[in-house]
């Protein structure tokens, strides 16, 4: 069973500026809701018991929207509002399950996974990054269903114009399972229009497995000096790890862009 989590979360939105000048991206709200929540929310019905966040020093105030207690008790005991008092039970719900990972130094997201690696208890676990939401469906929760098909590695995908390649891991099939699924034979990050295998991108949710660690504590930097995850995944592809790449049936939202930031309340107002 997949019980675990991990969102990295230490990234300092440079593409949401001026927003993010002093306030971290995951809190700016989404039709009314913290960006951060319908994540939460997608794992809570996913069955995930544990979330693990990766934040830096700088995004402190991410701790400190789930421990503002006097503030909420302060609030609660003046006017008795019970809007109020249920969004308060909310936070301490969610606070139960989560558990927070510190990465200081920008060093890219397979430095950030490795960051989690004491605390990963199980053989798989899911890994959702946050600028991505798949609404209308819940993604990690078909991944979960086909991890425990076939108890194998699990990558979202969805087609992406082949000018917007370089944005994007890109698989490259092995063949098809089902409708929705299919064996990856590798995976490249950010190729170029002329060397792309496919416009089949990785989309960020991911099922790994817990023998990742291994590879990314030797892994070298990448692209930009960042140590990516997709090189770490394709080192496990090479040794026969079975990674299999679901078409997700939810509408997928870039909350990671301002234009996309700005779209994704309007798309989500229409649910």
């Amino acid at each position: 069973m997949i019980k675990q989590a991990i969102i990295p979360l230490a990234g300092q939105g440079t593409r949401l500026l001026p927003l993010t000048s002093v306030f971290a991206k995951e809190l700016l709200p989404i039709n009314g809701k913290p960006g951060i929540e319908y994540i939460i929310d997608e794992c809570i019905d996913a069955g995930i018991k544990e979330i693990i966040f990766i934040i830096s020093k700088k995004k402190e105030i991410i701790r400190d929207y789930f421990y503002n207690d006097k503030f909420y008790q302060k609030i609660i005991k003046k006017k008795k509002d019970p809007r109020i008092l249920k969004e308060y039970k909310k936070i301490l719900k969610y606070r139960k399950m989560i558990r927070f990972v510190y990465q200081n130094k920008p060093l890219g997201t397979g430095d950030a996974v490795l960051k989690t690696s004491k605390y990963i208890k199980d053989k798989f676990f899911l890994m959702i990054l946050p600028d991505d939401l798949i609404i209308n469906n819940n993604c990690s929760k078909s991944m979960i269903k086909i991890y425990n098909r076939y108890k194998s590695s699990v990558m979202a995908s969805m087609n992406v114009n082949k000018k917007t390649v370089s944005r994007w891991g890109i698989f490259k099939l092995k063949k098809k399972i089902d409708k929705n699924n299919f064996l990856i034979d590798s995976v490249v990050e950010k190729p170029s229009i002329k060397n792309t295998p496919s416009n089949k991108a990785v989309i960020g949710r991911y099922i790994l497995p817990k023998k990742i660690f291994l590879k990314l504590k030797k892994q070298k930097p990448g692209k930009g000096g960042e140590i990516h995850i997709t090189d770490s995944i394709q080192s496990l592809i090479k040794e026969n790890e079975k990674f299999v790449g679901h078409n997700f049936r939810g509408k997928y939202l870039d909350c990671g862009t301002m234009d996309g930031y700005i779209n994704s309340s309007k798309e989500i107002s229409k649910t």
